[in-house]
């Protein structure tokens, strides 16, 4: 029983420890690609200012 048991907390703290990597790694992407969206709506909003005409000549 005592060798299942430390096999067992062995398992569970490895499965935790990619959990949190995998937070870690999420977070950092989410972070990014809120980045990259609100720079590229800031974008879209900068050319959405010119003047319609100066678009077309």
């Amino acid at each position: 029983m005592g060798g299942a048991s430390k096999a067992g907390d062995l398992v569970f703290k490895a499965a935790a420890a990619g959990l949190g990597v995998a937070t870690i790694y999420l977070t950092a992407t989410f972070s990014v690609n809120v980045y990259r969206g609100l720079s590229w709506h800031k974008a879209q909003s900068v050319s959405s200012t010119i003047p319609y005409q100066t678009l077309y000549i």
